[in-house]
């Protein structure tokens, strides 16, 4: 295993898979996640989350590349001596719901809005196996975390992740990086309604220590701004 100090949180990176996965030490027993997949003919890294907890792994989003499921399970096993035992998908696209069938398999508990639920179906692509049908708070091991839905923006029905203890807030794709130029894929976004839930994001989680977006760079907490003036052309 290789480690990279990086500057910026000086955290430790464990490269494993031929670097098919990357695993990130972020802060309070929570750690990022990134697995990549071949898209437009090259390959685009995309972020997930896991926290470890006294009773199990809370895991957020499964994986893009389903070859990466079970070594990302056993890798979390291996170093922590836990197990995942739930996982929550913010939307539809394969990206966030690949996997999810292998969870499954392994017992994990999977869990996504109805709205993604509904999609899924819709669209063909992998589903969980608990809807819920409103902003849901769950805890495991006494470790709170909450969904939000703040509106249509990347799909019509992305949810974010906000982890109050540590003020980490998770946003999949819903989120861009500082390192995205544009906004991606936009089959399913609504940029006007997204301009709207991007900033009642803002108002609802104010001073996030954390930003997490789904593709690329996650060390930059200004991810949601940078996400403001890809959709409207104006710094703040």
């Amino acid at each position: 295993m290789k480690k990279i100090l990086f500057l910026v949180f000086s955290i430790h990176s464990i490269h494993a898979q031929s670097k098919m996965l990357d695993i990130n030490y972020l802060t309070n027993n929570t750690y990022v996640y990134t697995n990549y997949h071949a898209y437009d003919g090259t390959m685009v890294p995309a972020n997930g989350l896991y926290v470890v907890t006294n009773d199990g792994v809370i895991l957020i989003d499964a994986l893009w590349d389903e070859t990466q499921t079970l070594p990302l399970l056993d890798s979390i096993e291996a170093r922590h001596h836990q197990k995942v035992k739930l996982c929550v998908v913010t939307h539809f696209h394969d990206d966030r719901t690949a996997g999810l069938d292998i969870l499954k398999k392994q017992g994990i508990k999977t869990y996504s809005s109805f709205l993604t639920y509904a999609k899924g179906k819709e669209k063909g692509e992998k589903t969980a196996e608990f809807p819920f049908y409103s902003d849901t708070t769950f805890n495991l091991g006494g470790v709170e975390f909450q969904t939000f839905f703040p509106g249509h923006g990347h799909s019509p029905d992305n949810i974010v992740i906000w982890f109050p203890k540590t003020r980490i807030l998770y946003g999949g794709c819903f989120i861009k990086s500082l390192d995205s130029k544009g906004l991606g894929n936009l089959e399913d976004a609504d940029v006007a309604s997204w301009q709207l839930a991007i900033k009642k994001t803002m108002k609802k989680f104010k001073s996030p220590k954390f930003v997490i977006p789904g593709h690329y760079s996650w060390t930059n907490k200004n991810a949601l701004m940078h996400t403001l003036y890809l959709l409207t052309g104006k710094k703040k």
